[in-house]
């Protein structure tokens, strides 16, 4: 007789997928929520007009800034790798303009993703945050990795 599939079936199937959701990325989300209302209380250039709309562009951030991790390293890697001095400088200079792009992407998606609802700022508003959230990311990881 056939065994219905049961939770953990159905979870072990969805464990090596490619966008499983892992309890660190659960407790980014719920601190880049906290630093983004704390941005919006104290910056009047970053504007949120509701707290869904908070945790929507924590959600977003959490994407991109996922994303730029992950170009970044892989940067890093054939800068590491790169045999040639053109590959190298190639490698570094696409770097230097990666770090720079992601924070317009981010200032880019935001306003097209939430129609003018959400501001984070200009250039250096949005870099700070961005800086701030890695942190805040860094230290709530490694608070939780000692216990």
């Amino acid at each position: 007789m056939d065994s219905l599939p049961t939770v953990k079936d159905s979870a072990d199937k969805h464990a090596g997928g490619r966008f499983r959701v892992r309890a660190a990325d659960i407790v980014d989300l719920f601190a880049y929520t906290m630093v983004l209302g704390l941005f919006v209380e104290f910056f009047p250039a970053v504007i949120s007009e509701t707290f869904l709309l908070i945790l929507l562009t924590a959600i977003l951030l959490k994407l991109v800034l996922e994303l730029v991790v992950w170009i970044k390293g892989r940067l890093l890697h054939r800068i590491r790798i790169a045999t040639g001095t053109w590959r190298r400088v190639v490698n570094i200079v696409t770097l230097l303009l990666v770090l720079p792009g992601s924070k317009f992407l981010v200032i880019e998606l935001t306003a097209l993703v939430f129609r003018g609802q959400v501001h984070l700022g200009g250039f250096f508003q949005v870099t700070i945050l961005i800086v701030i959230l890695m942190l805040t990311r860094g230290l709530i990881r490694r608070l939780i990795n000692e216990q």
